[in-house]
């Protein structure tokens, strides 16, 4: 029942990226520089995140190796043919116990990555934060890529002040994945996460979390969902969007109309992209508060 812990946009151009999110009302952190040659904002939400990455050093880009994953090369490998989301993270409270258990359960997984960046406050200090990752890959999605993160300074990395968004946003809910042939991932899941977490939906498929849900949709599934013309692009399963719960979508709403953004609203739902919106739907629906995921 592993958690969401943040997804990963990756961008050509990150003050373009971060002046849409702002636009779209959500509150970004300050950009900070990975060890390994790319850079990073991100949307602080409760209990997960938005990573808006781009490249800002190529020639720090470590390559990928038999034992090794590399972020960064796979953030340029992705942007070499489009941007969006190219990745769904997992929490985690112990990475080396998190690859014990993947390679236990047949998965291909990696050496854990452990690295340090500076990150700024909001009263503008810079502190230093650190983060444990094991990667694991799934030869039947090549272009997603799915890693736990622990982090070693968590009273630094969360901040109140940087959780608080125009648009009301509070969590990530779901992750929503297009697949032509959605149970073709369904091995993958049962080993992450466990056979008790899979929700067999007709021929979608759904895999329970302990803060939400993965959706694997079918393109008629998908577009039934988000409208004509939105499920393109279905070679192999790729990351396709999330739903995030915001306190009030009535604000949600006029707060995005009035920035002149191009909305669909469907069923209460509020509905971005994935057409000028770097390939990626974001999803707005009002908070439950009873909802556990």
């Amino acid at each position: 029942m592993r958690g969401i812990d943040h997804v990963v946009i990756a961008v050509n151009e990150i003050e373009k990226a971060r002046k849409t999110f702002e636009k779209m009302g959500f509150k970004v952190t300050p950009k900070a520089l990975h060890p390994f040659g790319t850079e990073n904002f991100l949307v602080q939400l409760n209990g997960n995140f938005i990573e808006i990455v781009s490249v800002n050093d190529i020639s720090l880009v470590p390559p990928h190796t038999k034992e090794k994953y590399s972020f960064a090369q796979a953030n340029v490998d992705f942007l070499s043919y489009k941007e969006g989301m190219s990745s769904m993270v997992f929490q985690s409270l112990d990475a080396r116990r998190d690859r014990e258990e993947f390679l236990a359960s047949g998965l291909h997984t990696y050496e854990n990555v452990d690295f340090e960046r500076k990150a700024k406050l909001p009263d503008g200090t810079s502190v230093i934060v650190g983060f444990s990752l094991a990667f694991l890959t799934n030869p039947e999605t090549p272009n997603m890529t799915f890693f736990c993160c622990q982090q070693h300074a968590p009273e630094h990395f969360w901040k109140p002040e940087y959780q608080s968004h125009s648009n009301t946003a509070y969590t990530i809910q779901e992750i929503i994945i297009l697949a032509d042939e959605p149970q073709s991932s369904l091995s993958f899941f049962q080993a992450t996460h466990g056979p008790d977490s899979i929700v067999h939906d007709g021929e979608n498929l759904r895999i329970k979390l302990q803060n939400g849900l993965i959706s694997l949709l079918n393109p008629v599934s998908f577009e039934k969902r988000f409208g004509p013309g939105t499920s393109k692009n279905t070679h192999t399963p790729k990351f396709a969007g999330f739903q995030i719960s915001v306190s009030n979508v009535i604000e949600t709403n006029v707060l995005l109309r009035n920035a002149g953004l191009e909305i669909r609203e469907f069923n209460k739902r509020i509905q971005l992209g994935p057409h000028n919106n770097f390939d990626t739907i974001i999803e707005f629906v009002e908070r439950d508060i009873g909802y556990a995921g």
